[in-house]
Protein backbone atom coordinates (compact mmCIF):
# COMPACT_ATOMS: atom_id res chain seq x y z
CA UNK A 1 0.00 0.00 0.00
CA UNK A 2 1.08 3.59 -0.73
CA UNK A 3 0.11 6.79 -0.14
CA UNK A 4 0.71 10.18 -2.07
CA UNK A 5 2.09 12.94 0.67
CA UNK A 6 3.03 15.05 -2.07
CA UNK A 7 4.46 15.95 -5.87
CA UNK A 8 6.83 12.91 -6.09
CA UNK A 9 6.99 11.89 -2.32
CA UNK A 10 5.31 8.60 -1.49
CA UNK A 11 4.97 6.49 2.38
CA UNK A 12 5.17 3.24 1.42
CA UNK A 13 3.07 1.14 4.31
CA UNK A 14 5.60 -1.78 5.67
CA UNK A 15 4.20 -4.09 8.67
CA UNK A 16 4.17 -1.60 11.64
CA UNK A 17 6.53 1.11 9.72
CA UNK A 18 7.02 3.81 7.43
CA UNK A 19 8.83 3.71 4.58
CA UNK A 20 9.11 6.51 1.98
CA UNK A 21 10.13 6.85 -1.57
CA UNK A 22 10.91 10.25 -3.08
CA UNK A 23 11.72 11.70 -7.00
CA UNK A 24 14.44 13.75 -6.06
CA UNK A 25 15.16 15.92 -9.03
CA UNK A 26 14.99 13.09 -11.16
CA UNK A 27 16.77 11.09 -8.41
CA UNK A 28 14.69 8.06 -7.00
CA UNK A 29 15.41 8.19 -3.33
CA UNK A 30 13.78 5.59 -0.63
CA UNK A 31 13.93 6.73 2.95
CA UNK A 32 14.27 3.58 5.44
CA UNK A 33 13.55 -0.06 3.89
CA UNK A 34 11.25 -1.75 6.51
CA UNK A 35 11.69 -4.91 8.14
CA UNK A 36 13.51 -7.98 6.40
CA UNK A 37 9.78 -9.58 6.03
CA UNK A 38 9.06 -5.89 3.75
CA UNK A 39 10.81 -6.94 0.93
CA UNK A 40 7.36 -7.80 -1.22
CA UNK A 41 5.74 -4.83 0.26
CA UNK A 42 8.46 -2.62 -1.15
CA UNK A 43 8.51 -4.08 -4.18
CA UNK A 44 4.59 -4.06 -4.75
CA UNK A 45 4.75 0.13 -3.98
CA UNK A 46 7.42 1.02 -6.77
CA UNK A 47 5.33 -1.57 -9.28
CA UNK A 48 2.08 0.62 -8.22
CA UNK A 49 3.99 3.54 -8.89
CA UNK A 50 5.40 2.22 -12.40
CA UNK A 51 9.41 1.93 -10.59
CA UNK A 52 11.56 -1.64 -10.28
CA UNK A 53 14.24 -1.77 -7.24
CA UNK A 54 17.17 -1.06 -9.96
CA UNK A 55 16.08 2.03 -10.02
CA UNK A 56 17.10 3.05 -6.71
CA UNK A 57 19.50 5.51 -6.52
CA UNK A 58 19.70 6.67 -2.92
CA UNK A 59 19.07 5.64 0.37
CA UNK A 60 18.67 7.73 3.39
CA UNK A 61 19.06 5.94 6.42
CA UNK A 62 17.63 7.73 9.35
CA UNK A 63 19.28 5.00 12.03
CA UNK A 64 20.35 1.45 12.71
CA UNK A 65 17.11 -0.52 13.61
CA UNK A 66 15.99 -3.53 12.21
CA UNK A 67 12.75 -1.99 10.99
CA UNK A 68 14.29 0.77 9.38
CA UNK A 69 17.72 -1.51 7.97
CA UNK A 70 16.26 -4.79 7.17
CA UNK A 71 16.29 -4.27 2.96
CA UNK A 72 19.45 -2.24 2.99
CA UNK A 73 21.05 -4.85 1.16
CA UNK A 74 18.68 -6.59 -0.80
CA UNK A 75 18.11 -2.56 -2.17
CA UNK A 76 21.44 -2.14 -3.12
CA UNK A 77 22.49 -5.45 -4.26
CA UNK A 78 19.73 -4.87 -7.04
CA UNK A 79 20.14 -1.28 -7.91
CA UNK A 80 23.49 -0.46 -7.05
CA UNK A 81 22.81 2.68 -5.47
CA UNK A 82 24.34 4.36 -2.58
CA UNK A 83 23.43 3.94 1.46
CA UNK A 84 23.78 7.37 3.38
CA UNK A 85 24.01 6.50 7.04
CA UNK A 86 24.89 8.77 10.19
CA UNK A 87 28.54 8.49 11.28
CA UNK A 88 27.59 7.14 14.93
CA UNK A 89 25.34 4.30 13.28
CA UNK A 90 27.37 3.21 10.34
CA UNK A 91 29.57 0.76 12.06
CA UNK A 92 26.18 -1.04 13.48
CA UNK A 93 25.07 -1.19 9.64
CA UNK A 94 28.72 -2.29 8.48
CA UNK A 95 29.24 -5.02 10.83
CA UNK A 96 32.26 -3.08 12.41
CA UNK A 97 30.98 -2.65 16.05
CA UNK A 98 28.61 -4.12 18.50
CA UNK A 99 25.08 -2.17 19.80
CA UNK A 100 26.25 -1.91 23.86
CA UNK A 101 24.51 -4.47 25.82
CA UNK A 102 24.48 -2.45 28.96
CA UNK A 103 22.23 0.46 27.14
CA UNK A 104 18.81 -1.14 27.30
CA UNK A 105 18.17 0.04 23.33
CA UNK A 106 21.77 -1.30 22.64
CA UNK A 107 20.25 -4.43 23.78
CA UNK A 108 17.51 -5.13 21.72
CA UNK A 109 19.97 -3.88 18.46
CA UNK A 110 22.51 -6.15 19.69
CA UNK A 111 19.54 -9.73 19.72
CA UNK A 112 18.20 -8.31 16.56
CA UNK A 113 21.29 -7.46 14.48
CA UNK A 114 21.88 -11.01 13.49
CA UNK A 115 18.23 -11.04 11.12
CA UNK A 116 20.33 -7.81 9.37
CA UNK A 117 22.68 -8.84 6.65
CA UNK A 118 25.68 -6.12 7.22
CA UNK A 119 26.12 -3.94 4.79
CA UNK A 120 29.93 -3.26 4.11
CA UNK A 121 30.27 -1.74 -0.10
CA UNK A 122 28.36 1.86 -1.07
CA UNK A 123 28.01 3.27 2.28
CA UNK A 124 28.40 7.02 3.06
CA UNK A 125 28.96 8.14 6.06
CA UNK A 126 27.21 11.55 7.02
CA UNK A 127 27.67 14.25 9.83
CA UNK A 128 25.74 17.18 10.74
CA UNK A 129 24.66 19.43 7.65
CA UNK A 130 25.68 17.24 5.15
CA UNK A 131 24.10 17.99 1.84
CA UNK A 132 23.09 14.76 -0.31
CA UNK A 133 20.49 16.09 -3.54
CA UNK A 134 18.26 18.61 -2.29
CA UNK A 135 17.77 17.36 1.22
CA UNK A 136 20.36 18.20 4.50
CA UNK A 137 21.09 15.86 7.01
CA UNK A 138 20.40 17.21 10.46
CA UNK A 139 22.00 14.59 13.58
CA UNK A 140 19.46 13.96 16.01
CA UNK A 141 20.69 11.57 18.53
CA UNK A 142 19.25 10.36 21.22
CA UNK A 143 16.87 7.33 19.41
CA UNK A 144 20.31 5.75 18.41
CA UNK A 145 23.96 7.29 18.12
CA UNK A 146 23.94 8.06 15.03
CA UNK A 147 20.06 9.00 14.17
CA UNK A 148 19.69 11.30 11.50
CA UNK A 149 16.83 13.42 10.23
CA UNK A 150 16.79 14.51 6.54
CA UNK A 151 15.34 18.23 5.04
CA UNK A 152 14.53 18.57 1.75
CA UNK A 153 13.18 22.38 2.12
CA UNK A 154 12.93 22.28 -1.94
CA UNK A 155 10.29 19.42 -1.36
CA UNK A 156 8.70 20.76 1.62
CA UNK A 157 9.19 17.29 3.43
CA UNK A 158 11.23 16.31 6.46
CA UNK A 159 11.83 12.50 7.56
CA UNK A 160 12.64 12.57 10.95
CA UNK A 161 13.01 8.53 11.07
CA UNK A 162 11.85 8.14 15.23
CA UNK A 163 13.12 11.00 16.50
CA UNK A 164 9.43 11.33 17.34
CA UNK A 165 6.47 9.15 16.60
CA UNK A 166 2.82 10.39 15.87
CA UNK A 167 0.17 8.97 18.13
CA UNK A 168 -3.63 9.55 18.15
CA UNK A 169 -2.71 12.81 16.23
CA UNK A 170 -0.36 14.34 18.13
CA UNK A 171 3.43 14.57 17.55
CA UNK A 172 5.45 12.94 20.55
CA UNK A 173 9.20 12.30 21.62
CA UNK A 174 10.75 8.74 20.92
CA UNK A 175 9.72 7.15 24.39
CA UNK A 176 12.68 5.92 26.97
CA UNK A 177 12.05 2.38 26.04
CA UNK A 178 13.07 3.05 22.64
CA UNK A 179 15.64 5.22 23.14
CA UNK A 180 19.39 5.39 24.16
CA UNK A 181 18.55 8.98 26.09
CA UNK A 182 15.47 10.67 26.32
CA UNK A 183 17.27 13.85 27.01
CA UNK A 184 19.29 13.98 24.05
CA UNK A 185 15.91 13.04 22.25
CA UNK A 186 14.66 16.42 23.48
CA UNK A 187 17.80 17.94 22.78
CA UNK A 188 17.51 17.21 19.16
CA UNK A 189 13.77 18.24 18.87
CA UNK A 190 15.01 21.64 20.20
CA UNK A 191 17.46 21.68 18.07
CA UNK A 192 16.02 20.91 14.73
CA UNK A 193 13.11 22.96 15.65
CA UNK A 194 15.48 25.65 16.27
CA UNK A 195 16.75 25.58 12.67
CA UNK A 196 13.37 26.47 11.53
CA UNK A 197 13.22 24.07 8.22
CA UNK A 198 10.47 25.44 6.16
CA UNK A 199 8.53 22.32 5.30
CA UNK A 200 4.85 21.69 5.12
CA UNK A 201 5.21 17.78 5.68
CA UNK A 202 6.95 15.86 8.65
CA UNK A 203 7.17 12.29 7.88
CA UNK A 204 7.85 9.87 10.93
CA UNK A 205 8.85 6.14 11.16
CA UNK A 206 6.01 5.04 12.55
CA UNK A 207 2.84 6.76 12.70
CA UNK A 208 0.82 9.15 9.93
CA UNK A 209 2.86 11.78 8.59
CA UNK A 210 1.75 15.12 8.89
CA UNK A 211 1.20 16.85 5.28
CA UNK A 212 -0.01 20.69 6.74
CA UNK A 213 2.12 22.54 8.89
CA UNK A 214 5.24 20.71 9.24
CA UNK A 215 7.47 23.62 10.31
CA UNK A 216 4.61 24.21 13.17
CA UNK A 217 4.49 20.79 14.43
CA UNK A 218 8.39 20.90 15.29
CA UNK A 219 7.80 24.12 16.59
CA UNK A 220 4.96 23.23 19.27
CA UNK A 221 6.76 19.98 20.12
CA UNK A 222 9.69 21.87 20.87
CA UNK A 223 8.01 24.64 23.03
CA UNK A 224 6.29 21.36 24.81
CA UNK A 225 9.42 19.52 25.90
CA UNK A 226 12.11 22.55 25.73
CA UNK A 227 11.35 22.97 29.25
CA UNK A 228 13.23 19.46 30.19
CA UNK A 229 16.38 20.57 29.01
CA UNK A 230 17.05 23.12 32.19
CA UNK A 231 15.65 20.53 34.35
Amino acid sequence: MITELGAGCWQLHCRGVNAYLVDDDGVLTMVDTGTPVDTGRLRDGLEQLSFEMSQVERILLTHFDIDHVGNVATVLAESGGTCYVGAGDGGFLMGRERPPLLNRKGLFQRLTAPFVDAVTERIELVADRDRIGSFVAHHTPGHTPGHLSFVSEELGVAFVGDLVREHAGSIEPSPWLLSYDTSMVTSSIVRLADREPRVETVAMGHGAPFTEGGSRQLADLSERVGGRLDA
